[in-house]
């Protein structure tokens, strides 16, 4: 089902099926969402959950036994269930199914949250622990926006903006098993705030960042200002990513946790960055989204 809400200002859509993001538009009627074209990539805004990224072989043991996983999770392929809605705001709910216990043997309700704000909009995500066990998850999310931004430019006008300059190495996601080798570098930086755009930059898969010093980034057109920033401050990783096929578009990917590495093992709950939620516990994360 598709629900629509509003706040006066902005005007948002959102899919039942993974509680996804399929459009947003301003005052001046431009599609700030990716519009999801199937020559380049046919998504929008997934969530990810509960995992971001791949499994090696796309399984992982959960106490002892094998479980299988496809990239991301179950979450984007999984009918969420209307909690509520308001003004300029909407809660969907996903508990556990047949399916899900299948490759995920735990209780657990993730609520998705969108709010519009007078600047573009907020994504929440909450992560309850309904079961008798600690609860292993990771969750991000995963948002495109076109670019470039409802004028005459190209895409290489562009740049990825960071708050503070940041010094890291980007790790190279091997193309063939989508792992994450941290032991090859795909990107430097050294005390850059930024990054020309360019396409080139994303045919080895995503740019991947941890531990950042800046809390927002931005893809924004220096000399006219347009483009989008994204607060990602309760989260301890960022992707950037565009397909490989030179997509007018790129995704600023919020996570609390990655893709299996190629030096680390495969059971579920020792994964990096997952977490382990207590019985009867939540745990929230938000990131928030502006239109410049």
């Amino acid at each position: 089902m598709l629900y629509t809400l509003t706040n006066g200002t902005y005007t948002a859509q959102v899919d039942s099926l993974g509680a996804q993001l399929v459009s947003l538009k301003g005052p001046d009627g431009f599609e700030a969402l990716w519009t999801g074209k199937p020559e380049y990539w046919r998504e929008h805004a997934p969530v990810l959950f509960p995992i971001v990224g791949a499994l090696r072989e796309n399984r992982a043991k959960i106490d002892g036994q094998w479980v299988e996983m496809n990239r991301h999770g179950f979450a984007k392929r999984s009918e969420f269930a209307l909690q509520s809605q308001g003004e300029g705001t909407l809660s969907l709910r996903l508990t556990p199914t047949e399916a899900t216990r299948a490759c995920y043997p735990f209780d657990f309700a993730l609520t998705v949250t969108y709010t519009l704000t007078d600047t573009g909009y907020t994504t929440a995500f909450t992560v309850e622990n309904t079961g008798d066990k600690p609860l292993p998850f990771v969750v991000g999310g995963h948002p495109g926006f076109n670019i470039p931004v409802g004028e005459e430019a190209s895409f290489e006008e562009y740049v990825i903006r960071f708050e503070q300059p940041e010094t890291q190495k980007c790790p190279v996601i091997q193309a063939d098993s989508c792992l994450i080798d941290p032991t090859q570098t795909a990107y430097t930086l050294e005390n850059q705030r930024e990054i020309p755009l360019r396409h080139e930059l994303f045919y080895n898969d995503a740019l991947v960042f941890e531990g950042l010093r800046s809390t927002w980034v931005q893809v924004v057109h220096p000399a006219t200002g347009k483009g989008v920033e994204m607060d990602f401050s309760q989260f301890p990783m960022l992707g950037i990513w565009s397909a490989k096929n030179d997509g007018p578009y790129v995704c600023l990917e919020p996570w609390t946790g990655c893709a299996t590495l190629t030096t680390e093992g495969d059971d579920f709950a020792q994964k990096k960055g997952m977490q382990l939620l207590p019985q009867g516990e939540k745990k929230d994360y938000a990131f928030t989204v502006k239109l410049l």
